[in-house]
């Protein structure tokens, strides 16, 4: 396998599930692939014009339509909650979570294919719905596989790069450098500067996605084996990035930097080295009360002697920028966790701090989501099945990553989706301006 792990729907897509009346209803539609259809460069051929008119009859028709009020706070916090931003691939859903193509992540992970019965689904799975908006068939997900596995080939100097950075570099630091490196073969900046009509964009775009999803498995087992010790943001960066014009390596590098971050991609590393902090304290096998206690009084994960909850407002783990209840990727995890590592240690203790932590936090009274999130979960199963290095844990939701945020930068290219430029303001003008408001 060659991977480590929104505003709407496509139209056509969109009619379709609006009639199904269950998920056990909703499969009726899946199609038997003929083998001209295990192309997804072909099946994309197919659907990039008529999304294009699609997005042509929208601006003409509804192009002066408000969709909301920006209001000073927005402005004065990283726009949050400001509908600004297309995004074909996927939708959040406060309450649901993340929707992809139309389908939530329990019913993804019954509807797309599994290397095994009962199994989890494959990411080859996952891309082509991402691309596609289509459920995709056994058949076309081992040929997917197939292609990817052939442009998994990483050249020489992408290794040397990575050896010549400090022996202190951080995996992400090195994961990044490699991405870079590996830009030197996109076939997007080839075809641009030969000169390629803008319709066409979309092509050489693909042609780097693919080959850049194929590569970053490689290079991040490379940052795992070197010597050296040791994506929200990153979809946004991506997309940011490429508006530019700019590659699918340029934006996806710029999207690992921002994934780098501590409120970011850092945050299952920070989470997990909180956990066992927390086991350092109060050890492993205690019950819900005696962790509640032995929590309000334990030093915190930034080691400052304090109450971990009274002191702060983030607890490592808990709450999102978003969702309002349980992110459904813990859930999901949490299962994964049931079945195969029931007795894993520091799984229990996270199972005993799902139940104890948000009702300390609601006490607050100013926390908006107390629930867990999927960082309070991955690290203790990367850590169950021997990747103990917390350091490299956003290496690895980097790959992830790549298959989001080249789908979206794929679709980017073919809707023709311009440059981004939003208005910036002083602090001044706010000021003037909300004078003037008040007097108004």
């Amino acid at each position: 396998m060659v991977f480590l792990r929104g505003v709407s729907a496509l139209s056509r897509l969109r009619s379709r599930v609006n009639l199904q009346s269950s998920l056990s209803n909703s499969v009726r539609w899946l199609q038997t692939e003929s083998s001209s259809d295990l192309d997804l460069i072909s099946q994309l051929k197919e659907l990039i014009p008529e999304q294009q008119e699609c997005l042509k009859k929208l601006k003409a028709e509804h192009g002066k339509l408000q969709l909301g009020n920006i209001t000073v706070d927005m402005v004065l916090g990283g726009m949050r909650g400001m509908t600004g931003l297309l995004w074909e691939t996927s939708l959040l859903d406060p309450d649901e979570g993340i929707r992809i193509r139309g389908w939530s992540i329990p019913e993804c992970q019954k509807l797309l294919p599994a290397a095994k019965p009962d199994g989890e689904p494959l990411p080859e799975g996952l891309l082509w719905l991402l691309l596609t908006g289509k459920v995709p068939s056994k058949a076309q997900i081992d040929a997917l596989s197939q292609e990817l596995r052939g442009r998994a080939v990483v050249p020489d100097y992408v290794f040397k790069a990575i050896d010549a950075l400090h022996v202190s570099a951080h995996p992400m630091t090195q994961f990044s450098t490699g991405v870079m490196a590996l830009q030197v073969q996109s076939e997007f900046q080839k075809a641009y500067e030969k000169g390629i009509p803008k319709s066409k964009y979309w092509e050489p775009t693909y042609e780097d996605a693919l080959d850049l999803i194929a590569r970053v498995p490689v290079v991040a087992s490379y940052v795992y084996r070197s010597d050296h010790e040791g994506g929200n943001v990153s979809a946004h960066t991506g997309h940011l990035v490429g508006s530019a014009l700019s590659d699918p390596y340029l934006s996806f590098a710029a999207a690992l930097n921002g994934l780098a971050g501590p409120l970011h991609g850092l945050a299952n590393q920070e989470v997990l080295l909180w956990i066992k902090s927390v086991v350092d304290e109060c050890g492993e096998n205690i019950s819900k009360e005696q962790l509640r206690l032995c929590l309000e009084n334990t030093e915190q994960w930034q080691g400052k002697r304090q109450s971990a909850f009274k002191n702060i407002m983030v607890v490592p783990g808990f709450g999102h920028g978003v969702l309002r209840k349980t992110d459904p990727r813990y859930t999901c995890q949490s299962e994964f966790a049931l079945k195969h590592l029931p007795d894993d240690p520091l799984f229990q203790l996270v199972s005993k701090l799902y139940e104890v932590v948000p009702p300390i936090l609601t006490e607050l009274g100013k926390v908006k989501n107390p629930w867990p999130n999927v960082d309070a979960h991955s690290g203790v199963l990367l850590n169950h099945f021997g990747l103990t290095e917390a350091r490299y844990y956003t290496v690895l939701f980097g790959v992830s990553r790549s298959i989001g945020i080249c789908s979206q930068l794929i679709w980017d290219r073919a809707l023709g989706l311009p440059l981004e430029r939003p208005k910036s303001v002083t602090m001044e003008w706010l000021e003037n301006y909300c004078k003037k408001a008040k007097t108004a």
